[in-house]
């Protein structure tokens, strides 16, 4: 096992650096792209005469277990480490458009995505029951903006998109994992649980996961604040993420929203209360490397993934499809919410464009997918998710900068006035 993670982490800062002097993407997209290309050309390598080394590779990849290592692991990192730069008095202001998104919007997404996929793959001729429609749904929901975050900075996005998008996948990963686990147990139980179980169940890991978080949040901000060491300090944020997320998982409360809300907490309440120049200094250096060596790692696997799945044509015109449907409902999502927002104050221009295109899928959708039960149905969700994912991070991920210079430049600073009331 140790020789397998040694492996990866030589070829992720390989493809890594490849990326940087070559190629020159924004560097997680460009990760990926060159772990595609790698892909590929094993692929090739196979075809002319070396056929023991794709299926080496393959083996080696295979030994990765993808799901539980992003969902238990890396999941809880990312969210910290994005929680940690996020101003709680920013996300305050932004409240009702993150709230709405990363709740409703769910849902709505889920519901949205699941009844046309369910046209969708009968088009084809594929039978995928309703409910296994409604788990692509929720798996598909969440968006990722890890790969566009980088591009909105360099696209000079105003501050409301991107506290807007960065709140929204703090917290909607969480909701979409749980309402996926409700889909799940429904599945596997063979029998609709009643409304109040499925609520009590919802309610018990998204707000049982709320105040989990601000429990051990608080308390590692109460021990830092009685040290002024800036190593215990970041030995106590790592043991809060790997220690916080096993127990969360134990008591079945949602760990990435534990880790969402002790981020912002240490982020905001500890950072100005319990740290000096150094600690900070130091703190924000560690998990900005952490988080770009683990966002580096996740997409080259996401990349590396395209070895093991079974691939043809009809997967990539549903695909297709299915991407199209994906817009459609971010669209029924976004509009709403911020329609409603421009009722009470001022909002960027280009906004309902920007939040539509900048909603890329990602690393946890394909985990998700990994989750389901063996079957059919698992491996074609499985494919259509990664051709999904792809397809969105490199189209979407690369053009949202383009957009949103475009949008800023066309259109006046604001669309509308607040409404006097």
């Amino acid at each position: 096992m140790l020789e397998l993670v040694a492996a990866f982490i030589c070829l992720t800062t390989l493809l890594t650096f490849v990326n940087f002097r070559f190629i020159g993407l924004p560097p997680t997209i460009g990760v990926m792209v060159t772990a595609l290309l790698f892909s590929l050309i094993l692929q090739g390598l196979s075809v002319l005469g070396y056929p023991g080394l794709e299926e080496r590779v393959q083996q080696l990849i295979g030994q990765i277990d993808f799901g539980d290592l992003l969902m238990n692991w890396m999941l809880s990192f990312l969210l910290f480490a994005g929680a940690l730069h996020v101003n709680l008095n920013d996300l305050r202001s932004y409240r009702w458009p993150i709230g709405l998104l990363a709740t409703f919007g769910v849902l709505i997404a889920t519901t949205v995505i699941g009844s046309l996929a369910y046209y969708i793959f009968a088009l084809f001729g594929w039978h995928v029951s309703f409910l296994y429609c409604l788990l692509f749904g929720a798996l598909i929901s969440p968006t990722d903006p890890i790969a566009v975050l980088g591009v909105l900075r360099t696209a000079n996005a105003s501050k409301p998109l991107k506290t807007t998008i960065v709140g929204e996948s703090l917290f909607n990963d969480g909701t979409a994992v749980v309402v996926f686990t409700v889909l799940l147990g429904i599945a596997q139980l063979g029998e609709t649980p009643t409304l109040s179980a499925t609520a009590m169940l919802f309610v018990h890991e998204a707000i049982g996961g709320v105040l989990f978080g601000g429990l051990i949040g608080y308390l590692v901000y109460r021990m830092i604040k009685s040290v002024e060491q800036h190593q215990i300090t970041v030995m106590l944020t790592l043991a809060l993420v790997i220690g916080g997320s096993a127990m969360a998982t134990e008591i079945h409360v949602s760990a990435p929203i534990a880790m969402v809300v002790a981020g912002l907490i240490i982020g905001n309440v500890g950072r100005n209360l319990a740290m000096n120049d150094m600690t900070r200094r130091y703190l924000d250096g560690f998990w900005e490397l952490l988080d770009d060596m683990l966002n580096a790692l996740l997409f080259a696997l996401i990349g590396m993934e395209l070895l093991l799945l079974p691939f043809n044509w009809l997967h990539m015109a549903a695909a297709g499809l299915l991407a199209v449907a994906i817009l459609l409902s971010r669209l029924l999502t976004v509009a709403p919410a911020i329609l409603l927002l421009r009722r009470w104050r001022t909002v960027p221009a280009g906004t309902i464009r920007i939040l539509t295109w900048g909603g890329l899928r990602g690393g946890v959708s394909v985990a998700l997918a990994l989750a389901l039960p063996l079957g059919p149905e698992r491996d074609l969700l499985l494919s259509i998710t990664y051709i999904v994912v792809l397809s969105s991070i490199l189209l979407q991920g690369l053009t949202i900068g383009k957009l949103v210079k475009h949008a800023t430049r066309n259109e006046p600073e604001t669309v509308t006035e607040p409404a006097h009331h």
